[in-house]
């Protein structure tokens, strides 16, 4: 009996389009769904005289596929990922592979990898980007596990992946769970990327009376420059639609956004690992209080604010909008790198960021044309800690600076909600700050805790002892003559 390349389990859309996507590429493949009847609708319908292999069992699936075998696991984060591991594992040989292709959390993955590898198991946590469509005809992957293990898979991977300029859309991450961090910051930028789009919206809708044609104009046109995006794209088409009484459709759909937790997970991570994200949780946050849409409703009759009414000129300020969105954006996508940086030196999974943001480029949500522009940064300084100190970020930023201010002023004193723009400038003006008031946080900190704190001499250098560690102070702040003692 003639065995496949690989093996599929889970045939919901993701899955099922995926395995048409390998099978494609020329590869044989045999599938598994815990409902049955999904596997037969699969073979009599879109799989039909392709080189697929329908199964209706776990020792089935696993007995028709070639040594070593190689599984893609396509379902539910959590619980269902490990039961499918516990079913899998009696019938696997040693150096088999299993590969979870789903939004799995990467520090699961990390457990598993561990896990896995004690037995004798090879192991990758991959993300896969660009939904439906892309699992069809190609995403962005990004796998993560051993070396060894990525070998394996490595011929399937980078032919199914979306191909940009004639390379894949695909390259190892790192060890254990990198690939599913990789993916976890990946949708955090995103959670930023449609936040800052929609206030950009809601300024050209409730400033500047902007209808939808005249939107649907912006985006294009931003799509043809430096802001060119999969997700600018798509929201000019977005704009384009109407229903049959002619109101634009998205006027109509209800303002309460979902999620299902990758930007949560960024947001704790970033926590965890004491890395500035205030773009993406602002981004986060926005979701939540859209959720709240009865409370808003009823807020909005009891609660004022200032009139809307612009003054100026409407051209001159929609493409101070457009600049503040690149500026703004460029922030975010740093913040999502310094995470990136932060989380490679503790795990120590040697992240390649210049990689990484190229295979962004294609099948991905935030595949755009600035992503080229990271990449050249990273070439130019395989070290570089932020974005922002590249010297083309910083001409970015200083061009359009003084119109990304002007925006988040009007937008301030209009009284237009836009707390992802404002965040990422806040950002950028932390950042560039030598001194922050952290310094009264300390004292304060110490005041009613006793938890210390270090000080600088006249030159604005940390007062050190003989052998160059900082001295600690702590001061007895509630005695009259608050005395001062190095601990």
């Amino acid at each position: 009996m003639q065995k496949a390349d690989i093996g599929l389990i889970g045939l919901a859309v993701m899955g099922e389009n995926l395995a048409l996507n390998i099978e494609s590429k020329g590869f044989s493949i045999a599938v598994f769904n815990r409902t049955i009847s999904r596997v037969d609708d699969l073979i009599n319908g879109r799989a039909r005289n392709k080189d697929f292999i329908g199964t209706k069992s776990i020792e089935e699936f696993v007995d028709v596929l070639s040594s070593p075998r190689k599984i893609i696991l396509l379902v539910k984060a959590g619980d269902p990922v490990d039961q499918f591991i516990d079913m899998l594992v009696p019938y696997l040989d040693e150096g088999d592979l299993i590969i979870d292709g789903g939004n799995s959390n990467y520090m699961d993955t990390i457990r598993r990898s561990k896990s896995l590898t004690e037995k004798g198991f090879l192991f990758i946590g991959t993300g896969v980007s660009g939904g439906e469509e892309g699992a069809l005809k190609g995403p962005a992957m990004m796998p993560g596990g051993s070396s060894e293990a990525y070998g394996l898979v490595e011929p399937i991977f980078t032919k199914i992946a979306a191909q940009v300029d004639g390379m894949p859309c695909c390259s190892y991450i790192g060890d254990d769970g990198a690939g599913h961090y990789v993916k976890m910051v990946h949708n955090g930028i995103e959670y930023g990327d449609m936040q800052l789009i929609c206030e950009a919206y809601a300024l050209m809708t409730q400033v500047l009376g902007m209808d939808a044609q005249e939107v649907h104009q912006a985006f294009d046109q931003w799509n043809q420059g430096e802001l060119g995006s999969y997700l600018i794209e798509i929201t000019a088409d977005i704009f384009t639609q109407f229903d049959q009484s002619g109101v634009p459709l998205v006027d109509q759909i209800l303002d309460q956004a979902g999620q299902k937790g990758t930007g949560k997970w960024t947001g704790i991570s970033a926590l965890t690992l004491g890395v500035s994200v205030p773009t993406i949780v602002e981004a986060v946050f926005a979701r939540c209080i859209s959720a709240v849409k009865s409370e808003r409703v009823a807020a909005s009759k009891v609660l004022s604010g200032p009139q809307v009414r612009f003054e100026g000129d409407k051209n001159e300020f929609l493409s101070a909008i457009g600049d503040a969105l690149y500026a703004a954006k460029i922030c975010s996508y740093a913040q999502g790198f310094g995470l990136m940086r932060q989380a490679s030196f503790d795990y120590e999974w040697d992240l390649d960021f210049g990689q990484i943001s190229l295979g962004w480029r294609g099948g991905c949500i935030i595949r755009a044309k600035f992503l080229y522009r990271i990449a050249e940064a990273f070439d130019r300084n395989s070290d570089l800690p932020n974005l922002l100190l590249d010297d083309y970020f910083q001409g970015v930023i200083e061009s359009t600076q003084p119109n990304w201010r002007r925006v988040i002023v009007t937008a301030t004193q209009l009284g237009i909600p836009i707390p992802a723009f404002s965040s990422a400038l806040a950002y950028f003006d932390s950042y560039r700050s030598a001194r922050v008031p952290a310094n009264l946080i300390q004292a304060q900190r110490d005041y009613f805790g006793a938890h210390t704190y270090h000080k600088i001499n006249s030159d604005g250098d940390v007062i050190v002892d003989t052998v160059g560690e900082p001295v600690v102070f702590h001061t007895e702040w509630m005695l009259e003559d608050r005395p001062e003692i190095e601990v």
